[in-house]
């Protein structure tokens, strides 16, 4: 194996845990909530928009935070989650650009 093989190989290997959080419908739901709302929204009117509990929607936004998907916001007593997926695609981006380059050089 080449070093440039063994390189995207470990891109593929730092992107897992970014890829297996966009597959659960829920995860890609709220994703696409909080795209359409660039100030935030709280726990509770996620949980209004896509119709899970709360507790739910709370271990969703865990998993979103913890991958750099979002970040909370505290206003008043409430956290608001906001999306901030730019590094995640930055990552994923690179993977695939890794991937076509080497496609492109067979």
């Amino acid at each position: 194996m080449n070093k440039q093989t063994a390189q995207i190989l470990q891109q593929f290997k730092d992107c897992i845990p970014l890829m297996d959080v966009l597959t659960d419908e829920n995860r890609q739901a709220i994703i696409m909530l909080l795209a359409q709302h660039k100030s935030g929204l709280n726990v509770n009117t996620i949980s209004d928009h896509i119709n899970l509990s709360r507790p739910a929607v709370s271990h969703h936004l865990k998993v979103l935070k913890q991958s750099g998907y979002i970040h909370s916001e505290k206003k008043g007593v409430e956290n608001y989650y906001v999306l901030t997926i730019r590094k995640p695609l930055e990552q994923l981006k690179s993977l695939i650009a890794a991937v076509e380059a080497e496609c492109s050089r067979s």
